[in-house]
Formats: structure tokens, sequence, C-alpha cells
């Protein structure tokens, strides 16, 4: 592995950690643990389709996490970004498929444990990265990767899938 590799390998550990473990892990866990819930549902059913979300989820975020360490040569932190266009593996499928694996760890949670206060957190987080991606990501982007990027969100939807409206990219 050389330097450069290593670098962005321990940078994308380090950041995983802080963020997405915290959003994921810290945060749903205070949550999950409080007497104060919302309210309470689930079957086993429930908590079955809780812990395959959180599975792929997590495996989700490590792949692309790879990606971003192997092909964009960077880290998922804004401070040290991938400095090539990562569109290879899951991001052929989804512009954001990091914050979908997040998302989908976070929604299971809500499942598995039946948390009321756990659903309406995942609600928020998913309306986060929404104006993230939006309002931040999607602005930076495009002046560092200027038309790459605006080729590669004409073939590739925000999210998952494609909406068409009167022939439009639902985007």
């Amino acid at each position: 592995m050389d330097g450069d590799v290593r670098r962005s390998a321990i940078g994308t550990g380090l950041f995983t950690v802080l963020v997405p473990c915290t959003v994921a892990g810290v945060a749903p866990y205070y949550l999950i643990a409080s007497n104060a819930q919302l309210f309470r549902f689930g079957t086993d059913l429930s908590r079955a389709a809780g812990l395959i979300a959180i599975a792929c989820g997590a495996l989700i975020y490590a792949w692309c996490a790879f990606d971003f360490v192997t092909a964009g040569h960077g880290t998922p932190s804004p401070t040290h970004p991938p400095r090539a266009l990562v569109v290879r593996g899951l991001y052929r499928f989804s512009r954001n498929p990091m914050y979908v694996g997040v998302s989908s760890v976070v929604f299971g949670e809500a499942l598995y444990f039946g948390s009321g206060n756990q659903l309406v957190y995942a609600l928020c987080v998913l309306a986060g990265f929404h104006a993230r991606v939006v309002f931040g990501e999607e602005r930076a982007l495009r002046r560092a990767f200027g038309a790459e990027y605006v080729a590669y969100c004409t073939r590739v939807p925000r999210w998952i899938g494609r909406v068409k409206k009167g022939g439009s990219d639902g985007d």
C-alpha cells in the first residue's frame, strides 16, 4: 500500500469513527435507551427487517469508503475529499450511496428496536443528508469536477432510481 492510499485509509477510518459511527451509533443509543419514547412498535418481522437493513447499510458504507480510498484517492471527509470523481461500484447506481448506507443503518435500528424516537431521528437524518447534498456537496462537486460531474449527474440519480416527470430527470 503506497503512502497516499495509506493516508486516505487512515483518514477514512478516523472520519468513519467520528461521523457515521456517531450518527448511526452514539446518538441512536441514547434515543433508544430513553425511557421517554414517543411510541413503541415492532414485531419479529420488523426486527428481522431491521437487522437486514443495518447489515446492508454497513456493507454499503464500507464498500463506498473503500472506493473513496482506492479510486478517489481521498476520504469522505470534506476536509480531505477525493481528488478523482468516484463513479465505480455503487456510485454507478446512486450519486450518494454512503448516505443511503448510513440512512439504512439508522432506519434499521428504528425497526429492530421498535423505537419511535429513533424513527423520528432517522427521518431527521435523512432530511439533513438531503439538504447537505443539495445545498453543499453538489455545488462543491460541480466546482471541483466541472463537466465531468455534470455528465455524471445526467447518468446517475441522486439517491436510488429515477422518477420520470414528463421526460425529465426526477432528481
